[in-house]
């Protein structure tokens, strides 16, 4: 039996780490608040009940104390719960996410997170344009490539995939380009 260890940087262990600054993190608003809450309480599978919900939105306890009871909720309930609260963190405050004492903790080769911002930039940062543009510019070399070149043009299977790919425009441009098939096939 192989024995189970318990990793340093658990979600559990991570939101024990961060509880006080959380707490005293003026950049988490009631309103930022209710948004976690109602997060883990909409998410499938629910973290929180209905009535958990409404306990941690009551008005009547101070934000720091129902900030500070949810937490130690999520921690008895286990650790899917701590990491959902951490997504729910991410993506209603993500500044306060970014800033949080065990993300500057973390070795990076354990936990690697990409903020989407980040993601982008690794990805593309010209955008759909750009890329639309090159292809056009490739898909043009090659078309002119092998529409010029003479063997193709004495057996006219050019003309042939020509009018295939016809088949998968709309029929405007279908029609413009059978047409223009026709127009070659009278000159030659």
């Amino acid at each position: 039996m192989i024995p189970r260890y318990r990793s340093y940087h658990s979600y559990s262990d991570r939101l024990l780490q961060d509880t006080a600054y959380l707490k005293s993190n003026s950049n988490l608003t009631e309103r930022i608040v209710d948004k976690i809450i109602l997060q883990l309480n909409r998410v499938y599978p629910q973290v929180l009940s209905n009535k958990e919900a409404e306990k941690f939105r009551s008005l009547k306890t101070p934000l720091r104390t129902r900030l500070s009871d949810l937490v130690k909720h999520l921690q008895r309930k286990g650790e899917r719960e701590c990491q959902e609260f951490y997504r729910a963190v991410q993506n209603n405050a993500d500044k306060v996410y970014a800033t949080l004492p065990s993300r500057n903790n973390l070795n990076t080769s354990e936990l690697l997170e990409i903020s989407p911002h980040q993601e982008k930039m690794i990805l593309n940062d010209n955008g759909p344009v750009f890329f639309l543009a090159c292809f056009s510019v490739a898909a043009g070399l090659a078309f002119f490539m092998y529409y010029n070149n003479p063997e193709v043009k004495s057996s006219g299977s050019a003309k042939k995939v020509f009018g295939f790919s016809a088949i998968g425009f709309g029929r405007h441009i279908r029609n413009i380009l059978i047409s223009f098939l026709d127009d070659t096939a009278l000159s030659n």
